[in-house]
């Protein structure tokens, strides 16, 4: 487990590390070039560098916590990567529902096999699932997002590559933008931010408003319009 600079959540944890690519969003992936420095620095977790790799010691760590957190599951890697066997998954998925003091934030771009796995996982209110959306190309992810158990869904449309004109937020209920960051970075439009930002206003979705990135993301902030945006979705356990 780490701390995390991510803005909108507290901690990762790592049940599995390494991924490859199946799409534009992940050209310049924040993860593999992480892994290839923390395999240099000599960390155990990183020896295979990006290829997919299990870790069942991991599987222990969050029963470790004892005050409750916000945790955002596999920033290095994919659960839902073909590679992981749905037995694995199964078991973090169980490891989430035994710490109901935790909320578990998962995220994937494989939204085809979040989709069949679904009725095999165990969905309780703190595991809130999304999908990565970064052009227009891959919007049936949400689709498939909707067509889960998951209690909260959730829409993290970074890096921004293009524009979202047509979104379908039902059943969605938070939307996360933000622009690419790095020397090779991509440049983002505000206009399509606050087109998004218009579509989950009128749709009543939380909206949180990442970074706008670039070479240095420090620089450029994260105000849109000269303020911030960090709003998270509100759930109420319906039982």
């Amino acid at each position: 487990m780490a701390q995390s600079s991510i803005e909108w959540t507290e901690m990762t944890w790592n049940p599995t590390t390494g991924c490859d690519k199946i799409s534009a969003g992940c050209k310049f992936c924040y993860a593999e070039t992480l892994s290839k420095r923390l395999k240099a620095m000599g960390h155990k977790k990183y020896i295979n560098q990006f290829d997919l790799t299990l870790h069942e010691d991991a599987l222990r760590i969050p029963y470790t916590w004892k005050h409750s957190k916000v945790v955002f599951v596999n920033s290095m890697s994919d659960l839902f990567h073909k590679d992981v066997p749905l037995t694995f998954i199964e078991r973090v998925f169980q490891v989430m529902a035994d710490n109901q003091k935790h909320t578990f934030q998962v995220l994937t771009k494989r939204s085809e096999l979040l989709k069949e796995y679904n009725s095999h996982l165990k969905w309780e209110n703190n595991i809130w699932m999304g999908v990565s959306v970064e052009d227009e190309r891959v919007t049936h992810r949400i689709d498939d997002l909707r067509r889960t158990d998951a209690k909260v869904k959730f829409l993290s449309l970074e890096p921004l590559i293009g524009p979202l004109p047509n979104l379908d937020l039902t059943g969605i209920s938070w939307v996360i933008v933000g622009g690419e960051s790095g020397h090779r970075s991509r440049p983002i439009k505000e206009e399509w931010v606050l087109d998004i930002r218009n579509q989950c206003v009128e749709a009543g979705v939380a909206f949180f408003f990442k970074q706008w990135g670039g070479k240095n993301k420090k620089l450029t902030g994260r105000e849109l319009q000269g303020r911030t945006y960090d709003e998270m979705p509100s759930f109420q356990d319906p039982y």
